[in-house]
């Protein structure tokens, strides 16, 4: 049975202190309130990360993670962290190929591929992201585009790498702007992704893998997301800077 989960996206947002008052909401509200086996992960700016992690020890159920990380092991990348510093303080997961690092800062399929295989080098688990823009959406080239970001970011792998792997399925049209993708717009694409994956590394890989929706999810519109068979979970942005909210959200698989 493939894991539920529930990623939180602060994005550069709160500061030191905001950040471990946030953080400590949620895993206190997690303890008391969610019920069942899914798994709330908050992917926080660099300064928390360490902070959060020993934060956290002990709730099974929390993970932190980080919002990106280099390619290389170590070198002269002045402003750069790499994998094996984050799994070095506890970090468990980390984003890949947002589409805000995809549009700001030029990071293509090739470029993400490194950094997956840094990251499993280091034992992180990605949680790798694709999704097409308005415009690619409205040309109808949005198969195309999801289909050649999973590919060549992540089908270089070998089934069992593969396997570590999270899924996050991101509209870009849909990120920031209120706008979420209907549910029937977010599960044909996540069943796609789905076959995708199996076409590549059979059924059994493809059962197994989460795929995530990444945008504008919220705790209305989480319960008949979530409830969609193809769609494991949520990629949440601002929702995951509001502990009730980001905990509503996942108590969607409460019921």
């Amino acid at each position: 049975m493939r894991k539920k989960i529930v990623a939180g996206n602060w994005k550069m947002n709160k500061d030191y202190t905001d950040g471990l008052s946030l953080f400590s909401e949620v895993i206190n509200m997690v303890k008391d309130e969610v019920r069942g086996d899914q798994q709330v992960i908050v992917c926080a700016p660099y300064i928390h990360l360490h902070s959060l992690t020993a934060l956290g020890k002990g709730y099974e159920q929390v993970s932190v993670g980080a919002q990106n990380a280099h390619q290389e092991t170590a070198g002269a990348y002045t402003g750069e962290i790499s994998t094996s510093m984050l799994a070095s303080i506890g970090v468990e997961y980390v984003i890949l190929g947002h589409s805000e690092r995809r549009q700001y800062f030029g990071e293509d399929n090739a470029l993400l591929a490194k950094k997956t295989d840094a990251a499993l080098k280091s034992n992180l688990k990605p949680i790798f992201c694709i999704g097409e823009t308005l415009t690619e959406r409205e040309g109808g080239t949005y198969f195309d585009v999801v289909k050649s970001q999973l590919a060549e970011g992540t089908f270089h792998l070998d089934a069992a790498d593969f396997a570590k792997l999270v899924i996050a399925y991101e509209p870009v049209w849909a990120i920031g702007t209120g706008v979420t993708a209907s549910s029937d717009q977010a599960q044909e694409i996540h069943a796609f992704i789905r076959k995708e994956i199996a076409a590549k590394y059979g059924d059994v890989v493809a059962q197994e893998t989460s795929i995530l929706y990444g945008g504008s999810c919220n705790p209305k519109n989480a319960d008949e997301l979530f409830s969609q068979p193809d769609i494991d979970g949520g990629l949440i942005g601002g929702a995951s800077l509001k502990s009730r909210d980001f905990v509503d959200i996942a108590k969607a698989f409460n019921s």
